[in-house]
C-alpha cells in the first residue's frame, strides 16, 4: 500500500509534507493497519527518487504525532490511533477539499465550474 505514495516535484508543498500527508491518509483510511511496517527509509527514498533524510524526517514527524512508532534497528510501525477515526477522516477530508479548491482556482477554474464538476462526479457514483 505504501507503493501508492507519489511526490510532485512541481508542487509548492515541500516533499516531506506531501509524503507525510499521504501516509496519514493511508492510516486514517484504514489502508495501513496498526502493526503494518513502513518501508525502510533508504528503500522509500530510492523508490521516490529523493534524499533519505527527507524520509527520515517524515518518519520522525509521524512518530512525534503518534501515527507510527520508530523502533531503532527494527523499523517503523503503524500505531493504533487514540484519536477517533471519524475525527481523523473529517480532518483529512477538509484537507483534500481545501487543496482541491485551491489548486482548481490556481488553474483559473471558476467557482461555478468547480461546483458543477463536483456535482457531476457525485452523480456518477
Amino acid at each position: 500500500m505504501f507503493d501508492k505514495i507519489e511526490v510532485n516535484f512541481h508542487n509548492k508543498e515541500p516533499l516531506y509534507y506531501q509524503i507525510e500527508e499521504q501516509i496519514k491518509y493511508l492510516i486514517t483510511a484504514g489502508q495501513a493497519k496498526p502493526g503494518d511496517q513502513l518501508p525502510p527509509v533508504r528503500e522509500m527514498a530510492d523508490v521516490l527518487g529523493i534524499n533519505f533524510n527527507t524520509i527520515a524526517r517524515v518518519y520522525r514527524r509521524l512518530d512525534q504525532q503518534g501515527y507510527v512508532s520508530s523502533q531503532r534497528g527494527r523499523g517503523c510501525y503503524v500505531l493504533d490511533r487514540e484519536v477517533p477515526i471519524e475525527e481523523e477522516r473529517r480532518k483529512r477530508f477538509e484537507y483534500l477539499a481545501e487543496n482541491f479548491v485551491r489548486q482548481s482556482l490556481a488553474l483559473g477554474i471558476r467557482k461555478d465550474e468547480i461546483r458543477s464538476e463536483v456535482l457531476r462526479e457525485l452523480t456518477k457514483n
